[in-house]
């Protein structure tokens, strides 16, 4: 027996997998604990039509679906597969989703995935069923298949085992029990289980079993109708289980798989049908299973007529049974993973579908035993992701309805979520809104994108206009107020992003030990300087002012960033850290007429040597007490100007009074991202995430090796040596071109990279496109094409900065 005593609760696919994945890697005493028997427990694994498509906008679903293919090929249960690998066919009846499939080959492409994209005639060719005249097109994965769920948990039980594991079925979790804000063990229906590790793995049941743990899990339960069809005549004499891939038509949200002679028929084309956790019922008071609710026959009435359209051969056969079968899921489309924030020991590995089990299993287990998950970038799964208006009941319903609705939905990079909306306004809003904002969403705040008063200014600045897709919440307003902010001053709200406060006697210390530059500067200094994880892969990028002794503000990414610290925090209470993001606001103001906007405002002085680039001071801009940091994101004079909220408004005024008779504007968010790109200044969760390093994402400049020992240092060093990727600038000469992120990047035939962050560059006159792309490629003057839909969209490695590499218009 080796490890610490694990307690898993919940026996199905994900719970299986995590047992067998951490049994695996020498953790053996552990216990996996389900209400129901074995190996069908009675939630989603029981009843999961087994489904596995790969293709996904996230690389890290995608990765992980990849490995539960391998893992499931790999396995049988008394010589019966656990993976029937015949291939995933996705069809197009329309034009729109003819084109969303190049999309989705250049993915999967992407994220190193084999996929062909098929005409109309192949794709009868793999799926002889499909009327000819109804498809355009399709994409084929030969890899995807039918997972067999419950053979999968079978297999994955017996590995485990044999290594010492022990699976008690027919034991209800009760309660979680802890101690001084740990986990202690698991009360059970036929008694206690000790644990110094609790994960839930409860599924469907996951929200009212980490409530027992004091945890709120975003996550709905929501049935999606699976029918069977009786027998076929054409497919009379078929006896294997499949010999057709997997077929989905998104047209109509629905999915088709073999079953012998018939078929099966999902669909997500009928109403959301939400059920509460604590509504679901045991496995001994529900029939069949307590994953499974009654058939709704009017809700299948639409797809059952389509599919016989679809499917002319359905049309001489009956659905003979169904099923309103549960899933989880969430806000935003990802599975929730991690520690709890306030009870250490307990963890969470829900929202996980068959899709992507064997994967999760895996990053659980590396995460529980090596203290980090170096096979997949979790950022985007991680369960303390979420802002706290994100955890409403309210929110988490309105959203994760709106999430099954849209499952199948053609959705722009750029497309808001939808209600509930509006949640976060900064205290600009309605000055905004007076200037005719187009507001997208960011972390709940609205975020202007342009303003519709500064529409004359397009006139005579031959703004080129990009292809259909990237025109889609776009305007050319975007291509002036990046072009007027450089030639003067511009108002950028920059409120949505987070801000924390650290302070108390050991804060400096406590930075210092956290991040890869030295922090523990003269008061006033500003530091750009990075998070690392153990592994020394980038888990953020931060700015941190020092306006204090002990009292530090750091520009942080996001709630993941709050938790990190909170994580670290010294055990004796002498470093505190505060979310002040809802209580303050920030306004960018920059360009080159920058000082001449701010400086009359104010008796503080605000000349080069009065505040250098990257100091801080506190100010007074007319009545407005402000924290004053001499920054720029988007490679231009000037400041980020902070204040409490109260005042945020009257700070607004001021500056936009001042700086409108000198031809200043107000600009958005589309001019922004353009004006970073220009300046090579990265994305944190786009351009680099939690797999890359800091020498690959190009800021190794941020680590100090010769500070004192910070998390992830002796890791960076090793992988300092061996650099095998960049993170790359490429151009674009066709303005028309412009990729949108997450495309693939060729080297002649092959898929060598994938593009993150793109735009049109308004002051270059190209577009521009970052990629992460092999070191031998990654050399300037190289030419490279991305597959842009159905196109390749010749792009040149370009040296960077694009724009000012002198710095002379940041520092003058």
């Amino acid at each position: 027996m080796a490890g610490p005593r694990v307690v898993i609760i919940g026996a199905g696919v994900v719970g299986a997998a995590l047992a067998d994945e951490i049994s695996a890697r020498g953790w053996t005493e552990v216990t996996v604990v389900d209400q129901g028997p074995l190996p069908a427990t009675g939630g989603s694994t029981s009843h999961a039509p087994g489904l596995v498509f790969q293709t996904n906008s996230s690389k890290t679903m995608t990765e992980l679906a990849r490995y539960t293919v391998e893992k499931f090929c790999s396995l049988d249960v008394d010589g019966k597969p656990c993976f029937l690998q015949v291939g995933g066919l996705e069809v197009a009846t329309t034009p729109e989703r003819l084109t969303e499939l190049h999309r989705r080959h250049g993915w999967v492409t992407a994220w190193g995935v084999e996929a062909r994209l098929l005409t109309a005639e192949e794709c009868v060719e793999q799926h002889p069923l499909v009327d000819p005249d109804r498809v355009l097109g399709g994409l084929l994965v030969p890899t995807d298949g039918l997972a067999k769920a419950v053979l999968a948990v079978e297999a994955q039980i017996r590995r485990a085992t044999e290594r010492g594991v022990r699976f008690l079925a027919r034991h209800e979790v009760l309660d979680i029990l802890r101690t001084d804000g740990r986990v202690t063990g698991v009360r059970t229906d036929q008694g206690d289980l000790e644990a110094d590790i609790v994960v839930c793995c409860a599924g469907i049941w996951g929200p009212r079993i980490a409530r027992m743990a004091g945890m709120n899990l975003p996550l709905t339960p929501l049935a999606h109708q699976l029918a069977w069809t009786g027998p076929i005549p054409a497919l009379a004499g078929q006896t294997e289980e499949a010999v057709r891939p997997i077929l989905r038509h998104q047209d109509a949200d629905l999915y088709y798989r073999d079953r012998f002679d018939g078929i099966g028929i999902g669909s997500y084309g009928h109403r959301p049908m939400p059920v509460s956790a604590d509504d679901i019922r045991s496995f001994d008071d529900a029939q069949p299973m307590p994953s499974v609710l009654k058939f709704t026959e009017d809700d299948f009435a639409d797809a059952w007529t389509e599919t016989r359209s679809l499917l002319p051969a359905t049309q001489e056969a009956k659905i003979e049974e169904g099923i309103n079968g549960l899933f989880s899921f969430t806000t935003d489309n990802f599975p929730l993973l991690g520690e709890s924030p306030d009870v250490k020991g307990f963890w969470v590995a829900e929202a996980v579908w068959v899709t992507h089990s064997a994967g999760v299993g895996r990053a659980m287990a590396e995460w529980l035993v090596d203290g980090h998950c170096s096979s997949f970038d979790l950022h985007e799964c991680d369960v303390n992701r979420f802002e706290p208006h994100q955890l409403a009941p309210e929110y988490v319903l309105a959203r994760d309805c709106r999430n099954f609705v849209e499952v199948y939905d053609i959705l722009h990079p750029l497309q808001p979520s939808g209600e509930p909306r509006p949640i976060r306004q900064s205290p600009f809003h309605a000055r905004q809104e007076e200037h005719g904002a187009f507001f997208l969403e960011a972390n709940g705040w609205e975020r202007p994108q342009w303003y519709e008063a500064n529409a004359s200014l397009v006139e005579g600045r031959g703004i080129p206009t990009p292809n259909d897709w990237a025109a889609r919440f776009w305007s050319p307003i975007v291509g002036a107020e990046a072009q007027v902010t450089r030639e003067t001053v511009a108002l950028y709200d920059m409120t949505a992003l987070k801000r924390l406060e650290v302070t108390g006697p050991r804060a400096a210390d406590f930075l210092e030990r956290l991040t890869t530059g030295k922090v523990a500067k003269s008061v006033g200094s500003v530091t750009y300087t990075l998070l690392l994880d153990h592994d020394g892969g980038i888990r953020s990028d931060i700015t941190v002012a020092r306006l204090g002794r002990d009292h530090f503000q750091v520009g942080a990414n996001g709630n993941l960033d709050l938790d990190w610290f909170g994580r670290h925090l010294p055990a004796d209470g002498t470093v505190q850290v505060r979310d002040i993001t809802p209580g303050t606001c920030c306004v960018g103001l920059w360009g080159p007429l920058a000082r001449k906007v701010l400086q009359p405002l104010t008796d503080d002085d605000f000349s080069a040597d009065g505040l250098k680039y990257f100091r801080a001071k506190r100010a007074h801009i007319g009545s407005v007490p402000v924290t004053a940091m001499r920054l720029s994101y988007v490679g231009e004079l000037g400041w980020e100007l902070y204040t409490t909220a109260d005042l945020g408004q009257k700070l607004w005024d001021t500056l936009w009074a001042a700086a409108r008779p000198l031809g200043g504007i107000i600009a958005g968010r589309g001019a922004f991202n353009s004006l970073r790109l220009e300046k090579g200044y990265r994305s944190f969760g786009t351009d680099m995430t939690y797999e890359h390093d800091p020498y690959e994402a190009g800021v190794g400049f941020a680590v100090k090796p010769d500070k004192g020992d910070f998390i992830g240092k002796a890791a960076l060093e090793r992988r300092r040596q061996d650099v095998r990727r960049r993170l790359t600038c490429l151009t674009v000469d066709d303005p028309r071109s412009v990729v949108m992120g997450k495309e693939p990047v060729y080297a002649g035939d092959r898929a060598v990279g994938y593009v993150t962050s793109a735009a049109y560059g308004y002051t270059i006159g190209k577009g521009i496109a970052y990629a992460w792309l092999p070191t031998e490629v990654a050399v300037p003057g190289t030419t490279v094409h991305i597959g842009y839909f159905d196109q390749r969209v010749e792009a040149v490695v370009a040296e960077e900065p694009l724009f000012d590499p002198s710095m002379s218009r940041l520092r003058g």
